[in-house]
């Protein structure tokens, strides 16, 4: 019997920062199904779209893995590159300004062929898939997170003090998209319990 992964476990210092203050982590290239869009993330049907779409792929694909590899794993949690051309918009939540990219993480033994027979499974019940659907390795690099236990949007003060206390005076900058991974199902889970690490790539000033 093949043992069960949970790579939240065996990647604990990416998926476990502490709340309430933050750590600077090393992230490795990570393998994601991804999907891109824009709009407010609850109203938009595109985002509603790329959510099923993510979701009814990840899960055949550890059913797949799991018979045909003998691999089995964790679904991982569903996680969101976010950007604005104006990023006080995401202080402001100004949520119709916003851009993003939907993600899970999959193993690195998924391959390409098996997203292809998942996607060919998808289509009787989604249809056609979202243009950008793909499966992309992320390389982050050195990133600070924090852990944000709250609604998503009593996000904007911990950004504010990320981008204008902790990196400028930890001789900081940006330089990839704002990234979060969302530990709670907001269907499921009273918004003031809801768990999301914020993760900001960066590179030395």
């Amino acid at each position: 019997m093949a043992d069960k992964v949970d790579f939240k476990k065996s990647m604990k210092a990416l998926y476990a920062p502490p709340v309430g203050r933050f750590v600077e982590v090393e992230v490795p290239p990570l393998t994601y199904l991804m999907i891109d869009g824009a709009g407010d993330p609850n109203t938009a049907a595109s985002y509603k779209s790329a959510l099923e779409w993510l979701y009814s792929l990840s899960y055949p694909l550890k059913f797949m893995s799991k018979k045909e590899l003998g691999r089995d794993y964790a679904v991982m949690p569903l996680e969101g590159l976010w950007w604005a051309d104006d990023m006080s918009t995401f202080i402001s939540r100004r949520k119709d300004e916003w851009s993003w990219t939907m993600m899970i993480l999959q193993p690195d033994w998924i391959s390409r062929e098996m997203v292809g027979a998942a996607v060919a499974k998808a289509r009787g019940k989604l249809g056609e898939p979202p243009a950008s659907l793909r499966l992309e390795t992320l390389e982050e690099g050195l990133c600070v997170q924090t852990m944000h236990v709250g609604s998503y949007d009593d996000e904007g003060p911990v950004l504010a003090k990320l981008h204008g206390e902790y990196l400028p005076q930890h001789g900081l900058k940006e330089t990839g998209r704002h990234h979060e991974i969302y530990l709670g199902d907001p269907r499921k889970t009273p918004p003031e319990k809801l768990k999301t690490i914020l993760r900001q790539p960066v590179r030395p000033r």
